[in-house]
């Protein structure tokens, strides 16, 4: 798709969401209830279809096929970015009536990053077809390694800042606590941010680990770099709705990584079949292309959407009466919050003194504990 007309309105409508979600959706500082996150989770699907099929009729070029195959991958894979999102928010201790602000400052973040990675790779494979080799050979020994990892210790992993957020403590003295979810403060006459932008920068620099597979396993589905990244964009769009609405089933879907490694297995397998068939390298037979099986969109679809109906159904069987996340995560790793000054505080305290034990980051850079990461 190269139509500068559809780009710009496709780009115009994302970013239309975010300012919407911004002015509107999250204008007042609160937490979404259930209801409400399975409202707008719904309501952010609808518009990834509704999308799909008026573009198709819109432009009889655009693969929807591939566009839904994408999306659900995308979807899917960010499930499991979710589990590094509640761990980070908790170890920052970010009041649950900032983490809507939060997340969709750092997906906007991960999203403008993500673009810059799509750009990159489509102009990639276009000028080395020997890519099509490596991302699928990458995406099966990404699979091999998720399918191994033990997700009762992936959690306990130390987790190193980025680069991002040392350069934020560099730049910038840190607050001693969150203020009323601003990010920068004026205070004793210098210009301070707060734990709130560190968390922002955290969660999407975080992003973009994952997104080193979960890019190439969209390749391996479409090379169309304008359905790549509308299936990435809208999967983000709805990922601040779908951790409010999940977060307390994620410690339950334990065969979710199983599942995600069959898929990234599947779809590394039909990134090297594809390149089989349209081989130029002419030490694989002669340069000539190779007679295999292609896998068609419409079984990559079935596959996927299968594979994850499995993990899922067999997830929840197997986890029946598990306690929830938050509280398991609270309950392990704590929060950054200022417990020596706030231990002694009443339940009723006023909001100002609250505010200092919602979250602690030492002004001089340095702090005592780092989010968890399981990559």
């Amino acid at each position: 798709m190269t139509d500068p007309l559809v780009w710009t309105v496709t780009i115009a409508l994302i970013v239309g969401l975010f300012v919407f979600d911004f002015a509107v959706v999250i204008r007042k500082p609160h937490e979404p209830s259930f209801k409400e996150s399975v409202a707008w989770s719904l309501f952010y699907i609808g518009v990834a279809v509704v999308f799909g099929l008026v573009l198709h009729i819109w432009h009889h070029e655009f693969v929807t096929g591939e566009f839904f195959a994408g999306y659900i991958t995308e979807k899917a894979l960010s499930v499991d970015n979710l589990f590094v999102f509640l761990v980070i928010m908790t170890r920052f201790a970010v009041p649950p009536k900032y983490r809507s602000r939060v997340l969709l400052v750092g997906i906007a973040v991960a999203l403008v990053l993500r673009g810059i990675f799509i750009a990159a790779g489509a102009a990639a494979l276009d000028a080395f077809s020997v890519l099509f080799y490596v991302f699928g050979a990458f995406l099966i020994y990404t699979a091999w390694g998720l399918a191994r990892e033990n997700k009762d210790e992936a959690g306990d992993e130390d987790y190193e800042e980025g680069r991002l957020v040392r350069l934020v403590r560099r730049l910038y003295p840190v607050t001693d606590g969150y203020r009323e979810g601003r990010v920068f403060v004026k205070e004793a006459g210098r210009r301070m941010v707060t734990p709130m932008l560190l968390v922002m920068v955290a969660i999407g620099s975080t992003d973009v680990l994952f997104a080193l597979d979960s890019i190439p396993a969209i390749f391996g589905l479409t090379q169309d770099p304008f359905i790549v990244f509308t299936a990435n964009a809208f999967a983000l769009l709805g990922l601040r709705q779908l951790y409010f609405l999940v977060q307390g089933l994620l410690q339950r879907l334990v065969y979710l990584h199983y599942g995600l490694a069959a898929i990234l297995a599947f779809i590394g397998v039909k990134l090297v079949l594809h390149a089989l068939h349209e081989n130029n390298l002419s030490f694989i037979n002669g340069g000539e292309h190779v007679k295999v099986p292609e896998i068609t969109t419409g079984m990559s679809l079935i596959v996927i959407v299968g594979i994850l109906a499995i993990a899922t159904i067999a997830s929840l069987v197997a986890t029946r009466g598990k306690s929830a996340l938050a509280d398991e995560v609270e309950a392990a790793h704590g929060g950054e919050a200022l417990e020596a000054t706030a231990g002694s505080e009443p339940e009723d305290a006023e909001p100002a003194s609250s505010d200092a034990s919602e979250a602690s980051v030492d002004t001089t850079g340095e702090h005592a504990s780092t989010p968890d990461d399981r990559r």
